[in-house]
């Protein structure tokens, strides 16, 4: 019986040290979702703002670009995935990989060839494993993106949009994040970047806006070429802080989880070792009451 008491109480203590680590843990999270999240509300309104510069250009003239006109054959397909690089943040990661490849299979089925493009070691890893070609990896940024990081992960993007298919490059590109809805809520969901659809962002404007009309120079296509990398970078730096958030934000509420669940184990292990020692002491109490018993029976006999 004291060894399985033994037992308990180690289990007890490597429960305790687990459950301090992952209150830390969760604390490092929320201390670090609140920062990401005043980035993310600090780069949106830019975005958006951005979209709309580009695409009352692309209203306003009649030139073909690549950012705003869709290829006659699309053939050739660019996915940008966003994943963390480290995980303990439940199902962040798989949900992002998920989608991924939900589009790449929709993609594939439209006759369309993809390149895969990964940010993070997670997403890399899943790949890796399984054999997947990936076209280019960036790794090491994921907790904390900077618009550095964004304009690296766009060059070679923007350098794929620019060629042509029969020189490898691409004809639209996809993105692949997690958006940061709440506290308690990420969606994984999957964005054309381009070329830009038009139609879409007119449905987001405000009911009734007019967008302003434009005189370009020195022509709307050189306007167009100077706004591409920008849209592209903002675009990819927006949905970089958003992942991050969503991470963050993830981590934190697997870490919660699982703090509470130590919490739950130690106070079940607690009540089977407080059960455990009770026994050792009603065994260790009717071995001393039978060795009494004995002894007084032995005494009467020789008394006699």
């Amino acid at each position: 019986m004291g060894a399985q008491l033994r037992v308990y109480k180690r289990r007890i203590r490597s429960v305790t040290a687990t459950k301090k680590i992952t209150k830390a843990m969760e604390m490092i999270a929320a201390s670090r979702v609140v920062k990401a999240q005043r980035k993310v509300a600090a780069s949106t309104p830019y975005a958006k703002e951005l979209t709309r510069a580009v695409t009352a250009v692309g209203t306003g003239s009649n030139t073909k670009h690549p950012l705003t006109t869709q290829a006659e054959t699309v053939t050739r397909s660019a996915v940008l995935l966003l994943t963390s690089d480290r995980g303990l943040a439940g199902a962040f990661n798989s949900n992002a990989i998920k989608a991924a490849e939900l589009l790449t299979e929709r993609l594939e089925r439209e006759g369309k060839q993809v390149d895969t493009y990964i940010v993070g070691r997670r997403g890399l890893a899943h790949y890796n494993f399984r054999e997947r070609k990936v076209s280019e990896s960036w790794t090491g940024f994921t907790d904390q993106p900077t618009y550095a990081d964004a304009k690296k992960v766009a060059a070679p993007l923007i350098e794929a949009i620019e060629k042509d298919t029969a020189d490898g490059g691409v004809d639209e590109l996809h993105i692949v994040f997690t958006e940061f809805v709440s506290m308690m809520t990420q969606t994984a969901l999957d964005d054309r970047l381009l070329p830009l659809s038009l139609e879409d962002v007119a449905k987001e404007a405000p009911k009734g806006e007019i967008l302003p009309l434009y005189d370009f120079e020195p022509s709307a296509e050189d306007v167009l070429d100077a706004l591409l990398p920008r849209y592209v970078e903002s675009r990819i730096y927006n949905a970089l802080l958003q992942s991050a958030a969503s991470k963050h934000a993830a981590t934190r509420r697997a870490m919660k989880s699982a703090t509470d669940n130590a919490g739950d184990l130690i106070e079940n292990l607690s009540r089977l070792a407080n059960a455990a020692r009770q026994a050792e002491i009603t065994q260790e109490i009717s071995e001393i009451v039978g060795g009494s018993a004995a002894l007084a029976d032995a005494s009467a006999g020789s008394d006699r």
